[in-house]
């Protein structure tokens, strides 16, 4: 006599392990051809945009918790194409990057200002601004550092 309820088992986890294969498989769909416009090569060519920051890091020094401070990250475009910075990434919520939305054409200088809350935070810390630009490498690390102290 066959188990009922030990064949209604095996087909509810066949149902289910089939439905977790299913569901890992939902890659995007639709247009799988290349951005050539932010392909990085290993050659970095004369005719295109290069970002070149006076710094890429920047030390506060010791703050105060609740304090907030800014730095500006000053750059010119060295290449030979218009620079367009698609974006500007904290690796935190704290810290806030504004950058130009319109092109720089090759020769201007422009500024990526970055603005950090210490609100909250205590000892030394480091945090990161990933900015993605047409140029190649597409992506540029800036860094911020500060050390925090409590409040009195």
């Amino acid at each position: 006599m066959i188990n009922h309820n030990m064949f209604r088992n095996n087909i509810i986890y066949a149902a289910v392990l089939l439905m977790a294969l299913v569901s890992c498989d939902q890659r995007k769909k639709g247009n799988k051809s290349l951005d050539s416009n932010v392909i990085e090569t290993d050659q970095i060519s004369n005719k295109e945009p290069i970002i070149s920051f006076d710094k890429k890091t920047w030390d506060f020094g010791t703050i105060v918790d609740g304090e907030l401070v800014e730095h500006t990250f000053r750059f010119t475009n060295t290449g030979s194409k218009d620079l367009v910075i698609s974006s500007a990434s904290a690796s935190c919520g704290c810290t806030i990057p504004n950058w130009p939305k319109e092109p720089i054409a090759p020769g201007d200088k422009g500024e990526i200002k970055v603005e950090f809350n210490s609100n909250g935070k205590k000892d030394l810390v480091t945090k990161d601004i990933t900015i993605l630009a047409n140029t190649n490498p597409v992506k540029t690390i800036l860094q911020i550092k500060v050390f925090v102290e409590k409040k009195s």
